[in-house]
């Protein structure tokens, strides 16, 4: 029996209308104003894409998803990661949030967004208090969070996925989709950053380095450690990680949201489908085609089909659902 955690991104198509806080001035003064800007608050404001999402989500909360979800945030009052999930939603009704809060707060990249405060209520003294940002702080790639909250389900017995035991990792399928990176653009080396300052790793040629660099070095660890347990339990096609590492220019970018780079992403994105299977390489860290492993949508496609099966087997097998249909 499969338990199965797809970690990925999706584009939205909306008016860009996102609003940068600071100067609009041309010249010197333009960019000094910018410059005023990024030292002393957040690229934009965030009022526009708070707007959407509330637009969009309304008052639909995490128990309310049609599937189970884990959504990273990290909270800056304790100073630890934050972990939102359908499951801990249905056992603790306090943590029942609004999704809109949610991904509100997971989004508020820092330098990029502002942080975001919000408090949930399930009863008049059972109030949370949330100060969130970007979980990418924390899980950049969510797929072992994920994982992680599959793995606490089995210990707490929870029959959507018996018989399972909790560290059997090699009956996970897990579809990990990364946002891209761009590792092979080489746009830092140490002889650069060895001059670099405070300024130099917040502001570089129009990127912020020392963001890039937690955020790729979080999400590479994550790929790195689930590739080598899957490895080692000889189960490696269990394991699909759909990752285009040849971003360049604005297509590598947080916030390069002209329709045209969309446009351009969502292209990168239907070629990714149709390349070879890559899986990363431990020494090197890039990913390298896997001979005769078919195509991304291949996988997909199988992967669809394991799971359309294995649904059908956990209803006849399961003697949760036997108890269930007397």
């Amino acid at each position: 029996m499969k338990c199965i955690y797809i970690s990925c991104t999706y584009l939205l198509v909306l008016p860009m209308n996102i609003v940068c806080i600071g100067f609009n001035c041309s010249g010197l003064f333009g960019w000094v104003g910018r410059l005023f800007t990024f030292l002393f608050g957040p690229k934009y404001d965030g009022e526009y894409l708070h707007k959407i999402i509330r637009e969009i989500l309304g008052k639909t909360r995490l128990h309310d998803t049609l599937t189970n979800v884990v959504i990273p945030t990290f909270d800056i009052k304790n100073m630890q990661p934050r972990v939102f999930s359908t499951y801990q939603a249905i056992e603790t009704p306090s943590l029942d949030a609004r999704l809109s809060d949610i991904c509100i707060g997971t989004s508020a990249a820092p330098t990029y967004l502002p942080a975001y405060y919000f408090k949930n209520q399930y009863k008049q003294s059972d109030v949370q208090e949330f100060n969130l940002i970007d979980g990418g702080v924390a899980a950049n790639n969510p797929a072992l969070v994920a994982m992680g909250q599959i793995t606490k389900q089995i210990f707490d017995g929870n029959p959507d996925f018996f018989p399972i035991k909790p560290t059997d990792y090699g009956r996970f399928l897990v579809i990990s989709v990364g946002t891209g990176s761009s590792k092979l653009e080489n746009k830092y080396t140490a002889k650069k950053a060895a001059k670099w300052g405070i300024f130099g790793w917040l502001l570089n040629g129009g990127s912020n380095p020392i963001v890039d660099v937690f955020t790729q070095a979080s999400a590479d660890m994550v790929d790195l450690h689930i590739s080598s347990v899957f490895q080692a339990l000889h189960s490696e096609e269990n394991y699909l990680r759909i990752q285009d590492d040849t971003l360049t220019g604005i297509t590598s970018s947080v916030d390069g949201a002209t329709k045209e780079n969309l446009n351009k992403l969502v292209e990168i994105g239907q070629r990714l489908l149709k390349k070879a299977v890559s899986r990363v390489n431990l020494d090197s860290g890039l990913f390298e085609p896997i001979e005769k492993g078919g195509t991304n949508e291949d996988a997909l496609k199988k992967f669809a089909k394991l799971l359309s099966e294995e649904r059908i087997l956990r209803e006849v097998k399961s003697p949760f659902n036997k108890k269930c249909s007397k």
